[in-house]
């Protein structure tokens, strides 16, 4: 009998024992971290912080509440925490759109550069959430040199030094556009400012987005856009020789009056113009085996095309 109690007594610690760790994980995915400043403003740390809400909305609203709370420990700040005002957000395809007042302008460019990590290193920690992109009254946020900051994702930031994001260079890009009749390419020259510190995208990256957003005041009445301006670009990486593109399906939806070819070599050309990339590998949500306009495949690797590449008298950059 004495056994029996014994036995019975080990069941019910071991029983209590595995609930009580099941119950300390399932706290510990209640758990995010809350990104925020140190007050020189120059550097990120994370508090933990134990969510109250079971929905996705739930949740990220709370975690945007903590952006904009200032922190117990006296030595940090709240990124979101500036006399500028969150409007509102939406959250679409897994991208996080948050929407502020014009005030969020007013950052000295380093803070906002933090603000940005941590809001962006915060949210996506939100299942469902892998973008997030900033708008200034429902209009796409710039960087300082008038271009679209996109969709951004945590591991587009890295910890930097102060130095290092004020650091900028001017750097030249070529980008290939259609001509009037969208059967040929055109070569143009863009001028940007550019630090992947203060932007944090990789300049194959740069380069499709501004792609993407079209032809500049300059030139857009001589050439003109290849791609659905819609087109997220989900990621760009480069690997022994080849870009790989990852964009959303909106790539697919041409509303452009241009050929596939010189659609798709746009993008190409454009890319293979920087220095490593030989040949470009292009995927639809992360499958390149669809084809575009039902008659081009996406899953060959495409090389530099200047068969398509017609020039043009151009003024401006």
């Amino acid at each position: 009998m004495k056994k029996s109690g014994l036995l019975v007594c080990l069941l019910l610690s071991l029983f209590f024992a595995v609930s009580c760790g099941s119950a300390e994980e399932a706290d510990r995915s209640r758990v995010y971290n809350i990104y925020v400043m140190n007050k020189d403003e120059t550097k990120l740390s994370a508090n933990e912080y134990e969510v109250k809400g079971g929905s996705q909305e739930e949740v990220i609203d709370e975690l945007l509440e903590q952006l904009t709370t200032t922190p117990e420990r006296m030595e940090y700040k709240a990124p979101l925490s500036g006399s500028f005002e969150l409007l509102g957000y939406s959250l679409d395809g897994g991208q996080l759109v948050l929407n502020f007042d014009e005030r969020y302008r007013t950052l000295p460019p380093t803070t906002e550069v933090l603000a940005r990590a941590a809001t962006v290193r915060t949210m996506t920690q939100v299942k469902g959430v892998d973008y997030v992109s900033f708008q200034i009254r429902s209009n796409p946020l710039l960087d300082m040199s008038g271009n679209v900051i996109g969709s951004m994702s945590a591991d587009m930031f890295i910890d930097n030094t102060e130095s290092e994001m004020n650091s900028r260079e001017r750097v030249k890009i070529r980008l290939y556009f259609a001509n009037a009749e969208g059967d040929r390419l055109i070569e143009t020259n863009r001028t940007l400012e550019y630090s992947r510190y203060s932007t944090n995208i990789s300049m194959e990256r740069l380069v499709v987005e501004q792609l993407i957003g079209g032809p500049s005041e300059q030139v857009k009445d001589k050439v003109y856009p290849t791609m659905n301006p819609e087109t997220k670009v989900i990621g760009v990486t480069l690997k022994d020789g080849t870009c790989y593109v990852n964009l959303s399906e909106h790539f697919l939806t041409q509303i452009y009056n241009v050929s596939s070819d010189v659609a798709i070599y746009s993008l190409v050309n454009t890319l293979v113009e920087l220095p490593n990339v030989g040949r470009v590998q292009i995927a639809v949500n992360g499958d390149s085996n669809v084809m575009f306009r039902e008659n081009t495949s996406l899953s060959a690797t495409y090389e530099r095309n200047l068969d398509l590449v017609t020039t043009v008298q151009q003024g401006g950059n």
